[in-house]
């Protein structure tokens, strides 16, 4: 049994923290082996014991409809293997998860990745160039326990980047850091560096196009990922990579790319305090009455911010929009837990009924 892996080991090239809640589990694990997901497909997962990656199958329960996606192993988690099969018994405790809504009308939770302490959000200074769509990424990634920063590619092409530095200065301050760069540029790798050395897990996120592959490669020193040009009428580029993957950096970090986000749906998870909303959540603490609608009602602070311009329609609204989106997504999260717990039951129940009739075998 492995109670702790020192610095030397292969895997500290793959993120692992010997004080992190993963080691701690591996006191009372059974005899098996360590490794990390570095790919997830539908026929199953690719994973790496720091000095060479295989495909591993996973148990049976993984396969079933009934169970949520956190209860599978993500990119990035750490599972344990049987000690001669490559077979993963358990994914062990995470320190931070990143997910969203799953595209698509019914309710459904996709894990991004797991075990990451940087969320690199990557997005281009062209027509990918949106504040609000970024306050919806900061929504997401902040709930993640990992730390976002907010990557502005293709800054070689960009006539008014001090403008849209400017329109991100909410986010900055909120703690979330704002680096502007060339991508093909060898300097991005400098520029990253803080959040890319050793030990570290850090996950790129963006729309396709916005220069994510681009960014992987310089980082790797070499061309590993495929990129593509964008649309010229709006700057949307195609789907160069198409499935998550975790690749080992020469910096001593590791970095999970992505494909690209073209919907960002809530999981019902986050809390909007944490979303960059300060500012209007201190405005509506000052309404006389504590279920103001912000309509007519008298001693009403958010109108008498819009008003005097201390608050613009745009940001209420955005604000009014997601509030909306987050109590619909809590709902379905809700509900889909509820159906999952019922089944377990229902399972439960069935087996005693069972074992009444015939007797334990």
């Amino acid at each position: 049994m492995i109670s702790s892996i020192p610095k030397e080991h292969p895997l500290a090239a793959f993120g692992w923290q010997g004080d992190g809640p993963a080691a701690q589990a591996l006191n009372d694990v059974e005899p098996g082996r360590l490794a990390r997901v570095i790919e997830q497909h539908r026929s199953g997962y690719r994973v790496t014991d720091g000095e060479s990656d295989f495909a591993a199958s996973s148990p049976a329960e993984w396969g079933k409809r009934s169970t949520l996606a956190d209860e599978r192993a993500a990119v990035g988690d750490w599972v344990w293997l049987e000690p001669e099969r490559d077979h993963i018994t358990r994914w062990l405790p995470r320190t931070s998860l990143l997910s969203r809504g799953a595209a698509g009308e019914h309710y459904k939770m996709q894990l991004i990745a797991a075990n990451i302490d940087v969320v690199l959000v990557v997005v281009g200074l062209d027509g990918d160039f949106n504040p609000r769509r970024l306050e919806r990424y900061l929504l997401l990634t902040r709930g993640s326990g990992a730390l976002t920063v907010f990557v502005l590619t293709k800054s070689d092409l960009c006539e008014d980047l001090d403008a849209k530095l400017a329109a991100l200065e909410d986010l900055r301050e909120q703690g979330s850091p704002i680096v502007a760069l060339n991508a093909r540029d060898p300097n991005a790798v400098e520029q990253l560096a803080p959040w890319t050395g050793p030990g570290s897990s850090v996950v790129l996120v963006g729309s396709s196009g916005a220069g994510k592959s681009t960014l992987t490669n310089s980082l790797l020193g070499i061309d590993k990922q495929k990129t593509a040009a964008v649309r010229a009428t709006d700057s949307r580029g195609r789907h160069t990579t198409t499935y998550r993957s975790l690749i080992a950096l020469p910096s001593g970090g590791c970095l999970i790319d992505t494909p690209g986000m073209r919907e960002l749906k809530l999981t019902g998870e986050e809390d909007l305090a944490e979303g960059g909303f300060d500012d209007v959540e201190a405005v509506m603490a000052g309404c006389r009455f504590s279920d103001c609608a912000h309509v007519t009602e008298p001693g009403c602070a958010v109108l008498a911010a819009l008003e005097s311009g201390a608050l613009t329609e745009q940001r209420l609204a955005h604000y009014l929009k997601l509030q909306d989106e987050l109590a619909a997504a809590a709902g379905g999260l809700a509900a889909q837990r509820a159906r999952r717990a019922a089944d377990k039951s229902g399972n439960q129940q069935f087996g005693k009924r069972l074992t009444e009739k015939y007797g334990r075998r």
